[in-house]
């Protein structure tokens, strides 16, 4: 199992990003992919999921109406659209997978700053 993240960056408060989390080494449409974060000395927290099929979500109150996860199972990839971004977002974001094991990336920085 591989994931891959990118898309992350530095934006101004009020700003958007869209990350993206490549995934490989098993059947991705048939699991659910999550997303979280972790913030400079704070503990990894959840921040969305999408299930499949139907393909439900849910979020953190945190980021409930500013973000949208969604999902391309012809390329394997996870998506987080993250829009009115906020300062206390700043954090490294994972891309999260349980395929027997837990499994994660290795993270994209996710600075919001003016």
């Amino acid at each position: 199992v591989q994931l891959v993240e990118s898309g992350g960056g530095l934006v101004q408060p009020g700003g958007s990003l869209r990350l993206s989390c490549a995934a490989s080494g098993f059947a991705f449409s048939r699991y659910v992919m999550s997303w979280y974060r972790q913030a400079p000395g704070k503990e990894r927290e959840w921040v969305a999921n999408i299930g499949n099929p139907g393909r439900s979500t849910n979020y953190a109150d945190s980021v409930k109406g500013r973000f949208t996860i969604s999902r391309d199972n012809a390329k394997n990839t996870v998506y987080l659209q993250m829009n009115t971004l906020k300062p206390e977002d700043t954090a490294v974001y994972y891309c999260n997978a349980v395929v027997g094991l837990m499994y994660w990336g290795q993270g994209t920085q996710v600075t919001v700053s003016s």
